[in-house]
């Protein structure tokens, strides 16, 4: 069986044609509704009338005479006429004479138990009633320290007076070191990187020492000759605006495979500044990009038409929703990234020695 291409092609077109009548039916304007008037106001509500009341004030019914025991001017009136007028009482009422026995005895019974208690039988509670009259009968200048213990200067006050108090002579004496082969606390060891640093990742780092580092005693004794190698590691973890990377040296290496512990030495820059700063990038260009696509996500669905759907607002809605959405999170990741710190090989620093290493005479070159 063979079908013509012109039945196809009618058929198709028909077919095309009822889609699109279909899809524009669907996504037409709806009509305009008048609004309906949920409450009617055509005639406006009207104030209530006091029902019964008189036409006019003649109507109103009269007082009659004013009696005696009325308060102001009637009781004037009756007492200048010499007519007797009892004014009630205002006051409380008088106490009952049993209350008032029981309550004495209470009193006199509480009276005799403080006594007892403060008596030199109870040395506890003499000395705490004691205490308790001292603060009492306190003059007010004595009770200026205490409200002064929360400020900031009484805070300063009380650090100068915390520490150890100084005595006439110093119970401390000059030690000798226990090594002439000794590098003292406070001695820098000129180096420089052998390997580079990127904070991207945490690394182990390895550095030369370029200058010849003698004993602290006498400067004669070389103990650390230039030439001798550096290990360590470095600090990854990197903050928003951190632009130093922090150094900490374990070993040193002497030539001849000698070796000695650091125990986390810092690494400083020529100027004893803690850290090495030399690259930082903060990444600008990526977190441009982000804010770019954050904004061209946004203009497509904020661009509406008066005459659209309800289907075509709908669907636009939740398109909004959710290319919002996306270029929120592609600008928050971008915004968690730390910035990378670089630093290249070859950079100068200072070993900063905060704790004397000794190292024997049989680890040294020589003596100049």
């Amino acid at each position: 069986m063979r079908l013509s291409r012109k039945t196809l092609a009618v058929l198709g077109g028909t077919a095309g044609i009822a889609i699109g009548g279909a899809l524009l039916w669907a996504l037409r304007s709806a009509d305009p509704k008048v609004a309906q008037e949920l409450y009617e106001v055509a005639s406006p509500n009207r104030s209530e009338a006091v029902t019964g009341a008189p036409a006019d004030y003649g109507a109103v019914p009269k007082l009659g005479p004013p009696l005696p025991g009325d308060l102001g001017r009637p009781i004037v009136a009756a007492q200048r006429a010499g007519e007797p007028v009892p004014v009630p009482a205002m006051g409380p009422p008088p106490p009952d004479p049993r209350q008032t026995a029981r309550d004495q005895a209470k009193q006199r019974a509480l009276q005799e138990r403080e006594a007892a208690e403060g008596s030199r039988l109870f040395l506890g509670g003499g000395s705490a009633a004691a205490a308790a009259h001292g603060i009492l009968d306190a003059p007010p200048a004595a009770l200026e320290p205490a409200k002064e213990a929360g400020t900031p200067a009484a805070a300063r006050k009380a650090f100068l007076a915390g520490g150890p108090q100084p005595a006439f002579e110093s119970s401390e004496r000059i030690v000798a070191p226990s090594s002439a082969a000794v590098v003292q606390a406070g001695t820098v060891i000129p180096a420089a990187l052998i390997t580079g640093i990127r904070s991207d990742l945490p690394g182990q780092i390895t550095a030369q020492v370029t200058q010849n580092v003698y004993d602290s005693p006498t400067g004669r004794l070389l103990l650390i000759p230039q030439g001798a190698r550096l290990v360590g590691e470095y600090d990854s973890e990197v903050a928003a605006g951190q632009r130093r990377v922090l150094l900490a040296w374990d070993r040193l290496i002497l030539p001849g495979g000698r070796s000695i512990r650091l125990d986390r030495q810092f690494g400083a820059d020529v100027s004893g500044y803690v850290g090495l700063e030399d690259g930082v990038n903060n990444h600008w260009g990526r977190m441009l990009r982000a804010a770019l696509v954050s904004a061209f996500l946004g203009v497509g669905t904020e661009l509406a038409v008066g005459g659209d759907g309800d289907l075509v607002r709908a669907l636009r809605s939740g398109l909004q929703d959710s290319t919002n959405e996306a270029g929120r999170r592609v600008v928050e990741r971008e915004l968690s990234v730390p910035p990378t710190l670089t630093v290249r090989p070859g950079f100068a620093f200072r070993v900063m020695v905060t704790r004397d290493l000794i190292i024997d005479s049989s680890a040294s070159a020589g003596a100049r």
